[in-house]
């Protein structure tokens, strides 16, 4: 399979000053090297910049496209993978506070709440962003349509979500989770049965463009199936998810019909054992046990792992980088 890559720049309205540079790796159909609908799509939130270092390492996994080629690597070829730098920076700091209102003039955030379901939203017209401007990449002026990869079945089928937060982009993950607890349920089960055995007879008009991403904070919150939190740490708490009450909604959305969901915690020394922000691990291990309890009583549904990686080496910010490349994905 054929594949797009690059880096977009994409701006969310005419009035806006903000810019958002998303690196992107997206799968074609032949022999139109049109946009196929993928099995899946990651998105990748990156954290604060580093710069200078003259690390190839540390280089090489800050640039957008390596990353998104990783995932893809990763994950297989009839994915599509999106990475996300945020659109403001205060010196190397990465501010997300288009996705998370409470942040600081540095991005550590407050607190995480549903409330507007910012996070989702700006996903979901973001990723729509992108795909107008991959066209005009494409076709100067032009639009292009997408087309079954013809892979799964002849009916169209919403991809499966899964999301990354690396360093400071974990913050992203938390709003995203909090959002996702508070959402309505709409299982991905629930919307093939819709498709299959149609009330009118008839099946729904769904274009096969409109399920290359998912277009609403509704269709992206549904489709998550995994959330990968990535060596994340914050100079503050927030690091890690730990609102009991989120969680335990996690949980009912599962008993009420939502799709099984997993969630990874990737790590290495650099961040767990960092003595000067005890919190980073304190929080890693609330959430691990909060997720751990609430599978408990899911039925299977709900799934949590943690990964430690170079265990056995010294602290040092290569490995928190170089993460990304060795990330069991599995």
């Amino acid at each position: 399979m054929e594949r797009w890559s690059g880096v977009l720049k994409v701006t969310l309205d005419s009035s806006s000053r903000a810019s958002y540079r998303v690196g992107a790796s997206l799968c074609l159909s032949l022999p139109s090297k049109t946009l196929a609908v993928p099995s899946l799509n990651a998105i990748f939130f990156n954290g604060d910049r580093v710069e200078g270092t003259g690390n190839p390492v540390i280089e090489k996994l800050s640039d957008l496209r390596n990353i998104a080629e990783i995932l893809v690597s990763k994950l297989g070829v009839s994915v599509n993978a999106w990475v996300v730098e945020s659109s403001i920076y205060n010196g190397p700091f990465a501010v997300y506070k288009d996705f998370i209102p409470s942040v600081n003039s540095r991005g550590d955030p407050k607190s995480y709440a549903s409330y507007g379901f910012p996070a989702s939203t700006l996903i979901a017209l973001l990723l729509s962003k992108c795909l107008e401007e991959q066209a005009k990449s494409v076709i100067p002026g032009g639009e292009q349509k997408s087309h079954s990869t013809g892979l799964s079945s002849s009916l169209p089928c919403q991809p499966k979500t899964v999301i990354l937060g690396f360093s400071k982009g974990g913050a992203v993950l938390n709003q995203l989770v909090t959002e996702l607890a508070y959402s309505n349920v709409d299982s991905s089960e629930s919307l093939n049965n819709r498709m299959k055995n149609p009330v009118d007879g008839s099946f729904p008009k769904i274009q096969e463009e409109n399920l290359v991403i998912p277009r609403t904070k509704d269709s992206l919150l549904n489709s998550i199936s995994e959330i990968h939190y990535v060596d994340v740490g914050l100079n503050t708490s927030g690091a890690y998810l730990t609102d009991h009450a989120v969680i335990k909604r996690i949980s009912e959305r599962l008993m009420l019909g939502a799709a099984r969901i997993r969630f990874v915690l990737h790590g290495t020394p650099r961040q767990w054992s960092d003595k000067r922000r005890p919190w980073i691990r304190n929080e890693k291990e609330q959430l691990r046990q909060q997720l751990e309890d609430a599978a408990q009583k899911s039925g299977g549904k709900l799934q949590v792992c943690e990964r430690l990686y170079f265990a056995d080496q010294i602290p040092d910010l290569q490995m928190h980088f170089e993460i990304i490349e060795k990330l069991d994905m599995n």
